[in-house]
């Protein structure tokens, strides 16, 4: 077990009936979920949501007009050492324009009372060696990202909040993200990340919770949702009805889509057999990937 599993085995975000009304208008209405230790948690809503505005309760940057967020088991007034329990990023621009990204380090460090013997290598971490003596209002975006990452990673805290850290981002740094994120959860760690990057959000998160106007509508692994579509198979032949015969004897589900036949309830393997012992070529025979933003779309009433 790593050092950080076995120093925060109760290091999980818990979201208590949060519910945030502005005047009568609810933006947040009895949110509950839990963002458990050594899994990635994406929290999904589209825009209005209030997914943002869940978060920002969970960090204590909003006043909840109901309900609390734990961080650790402790309401986040309570912690001694807050940076030191939770990291988080929520926007661009945490940095004066005019510092440097090593003088923003330094100085974060010190109003977060925990040194600054972290900073050069957060700095490579981060992959930001290169221009930490450079001004940060030079930086582009996904520079500032990186910037914010090493700020949330400072007090070395087991807790990461992420809302949509990936914005500015270019390929490489979206991977570079996705294997920081992915090691700091398998060491024991935390994460709960909002993204609108679903497909790259696939081949990272382990749970999602999903909100919908302000009410969570579903809180579960992502291998539960993806459900039947895990096996669905897009086959073709020049002999799509004497496969759709042989599929449906074998106990498959065939439907057509466009050019192609989709089975569900055989393996590929089984699936190319029957083909053999019909005597059919098969043209295409592929395990169609399940479709992480098809399915939110769907939970979502979109």
């Amino acid at each position: 077990m790593s050092d950080l599993a076995r120093d925060n085995l109760s290091a999980m975000i818990q979201a208590l009936g949060l519910t945030k009304r502005y005047g009568r208008v609810p933006a947040v209405n009895g949110v509950s979920f839990t963002a458990r230790p050594g899994r990635v948690t994406g929290f999904l809503g589209l825009n209005g949501s209030g997914k943002t505005t869940t978060l920002r309760m969970l960090l204590g940057l909003v006043r909840p007009t109901a309900g609390e967020a734990r961080i650790n088991n402790r309401r986040l007034r309570d912690l001694k050492h807050p940076v030191r329990e939770v990291g988080a990023v929520l926007e661009q621009g945490i940095s004066h324009p005019g510092q440097s990204g090593r003088a923003h380090l330094v100085s974060q460090a010190i109003l977060a009372g925990v040194g600054g013997s972290r900073v050069d290598a957060l700095l490579d971490h981060v992959g930001l060696t290169h221009a930490a003596e450079k001004r940060s209002g030079d930086y582009s975006l996904g520079m500032r990202q990186r910037l914010a990452v090493a700020t949330a990673l400072l007090g070395d805290p087991p807790t990461l909040v992420l809302d949509e850290p990936a914005n500015g981002l270019d390929p490489e740094g979206v991977a570079w993200l996705r294997g920081l994120l992915r090691d700091h959860a398998d060491r024991g760690g935390t994460v709960l990340i909002s993204s609108h990057l679903l497909a790259e959000l696939a081949q990272l998160i382990d749970d999602v919770v999903i909100i919908v106007t302000g009410l969570v509508t579903c809180e579960a692994p992502l291998t539960s949702l993806y459900g039947a579509a895990a096996g669905r198979l897009r086959v073709r032949s020049r002999d799509q009805r004497r496969l759709w015969q042989v599929f449906e004897s074998a106990g498959g589900r065939v439907t057509r889509n466009g050019d192609a036949l989709e089975v569900v309830g055989l393996t590929a393997e089984h699936a190319g057999e029957i083909a053999f012992h019909a005597r059919v070529p098969l043209h295409e025979l592929a395990v169609e990937a399940p479709d992480l933003e098809q399915i939110f779309l769907n939970l979502a009433g979109s």
